[in-house]
């Protein structure tokens, strides 16, 4: 069995529209910010960025498919030099508002699922956050292919899991089209979230007991319930003694900003 954390990151997507920012962002550690391919952008992005910072939020890129009538949830075919030049785009997106205050890059929907479980996808993304965003903590599926080539190639990473979805018994998530695949239920998402944290496992949706350690909780920001759900994870984390906290970057010194001349 895990040992219990005394810490665990609580991330949330933000910076999409939905209207719950100022809400969730007292409540979380971490905010991956849309860029404007699959949600927001603009005024979104400036306003969900100032309000991270004013309360000492970690900022993150969350770059996506530019798919923004479908929220960027389908997988749409890509090669990997093209997911590395979007991903950089998108993450250069963010890094322009938020600057050296930019923290980590978590992918979005559909791709975060390519990406997360096709090497040749993984290792031009990562090869190009290497060269160009070393400083950033990348944000990845707990278990998954891209998760094992950033630390490989060096790479601070945080192991995701989710407070809000079901899991299958091979690791995978249940799909959304699903009744099972979401959870808006906060006393089930709380109680999901400390035992991820407490015991690194979890139960799938088929009963059987899912071994699944993570360093980083997420919370869907455009959830219906996403308040709801922040709060009572974040009181359950406290009761059990697990403080919230975002993962530390690399070199806390190093401003994440792109290399010039790569």
């Amino acid at each position: 069995m895990t040992a219990p954390r005394l810490t665990i990151d609580l991330n949330c997507d933000l910076g999409e529209g939905a209207g719950r920012d100022a809400d969730l962002l007292p409540l979380v550690s971490s905010a991956n910010l849309a860029a404007g391919a699959h949600a927001g952008g603009g005024e979104a992005l400036e306003t969900a960025a100032r309000l991270a910072l004013a309360h000492g939020v970690a900022v993150g890129a969350h770059p996506g498919h530019a798919d923004r009538e479908h929220f960027g949830r389908r997988e749409l075919p890509i090669t990997p030099e093209a997911a590395a030049a979007e991903i950089d785009a998108q993450i250069a997106a963010v890094a322009c508002v938020a600057g050296a205050a930019l923290h980590h890059v978590k992918l979005h929907g559909g791709l975060y699922h390519q990406v997360g479980r096709d090497r040749a996808l993984a290792d031009a993304v990562v090869e190009m956050l290497a060269a160009r965003w070393p400083a950033l903590v990348v944000y990845a599926a707990a278990g998954s292919t891209l998760a094992g080539v950033a630390r490989t190639r060096g790479l601070a990473v945080a192991e995701e899991a989710f407070c809000d979805r079901r899991y299958r018994a091979d690791g995978t998530l249940v799909p959304r089209e699903s009744p099972a695949g979401c959870i808006d239920d906060p006393s089930e998402a709380a109680a999901r979230a400390v035992a991820l944290a407490a015991t690194g496992r979890i139960q799938a949706a088929d009963g059987m007991e899912l071994p699944l350690a993570a360093d980083t909780l997420c919370i869907h920001g455009d959830g219906p319930r996403a308040v709801a759900i922040a709060t009572a994870v974040r009181e359950a984390l406290r009761a059990a003694g697990i403080r919230v906290q975002s993962p530390n970057r690399p070199w806390k010194n190093s401003p994440s900003q792109p290399e010039r001349g790569r």
